[in-house]
């Protein structure tokens, strides 16, 4: 992933190392959190979809709440 540019949300913050950070390097989608950037989670583009439309509809809200 050393040729992909990396982008945070906008709900980052301060640009700290507590981030979701995302890039697209060909047909796939990378993840990695800013303060382990050597531990790279890819993806496709239909995975991804699904999981922020689970996101957006409260899918994984009880995660948060333990």
């Amino acid at each position: 992933m050393h040729e992909s540019t990396w982008q945070r949300s906008s709900f980052c913050g301060g640009g700290g190392n507590n981030c979701i950070e995302v890039a697209v390097n060909g047909s796939r989608i990378a993840i990695r959190e800013s303060s382990e950037p050597s531990a790279v989670l890819t993806t496709d583009r239909t995975a991804l979809r699904a999981f922020v439309l689970g996101v957006k509809n409260g899918r994984f809200d009880p995660l948060l709440d333990r």
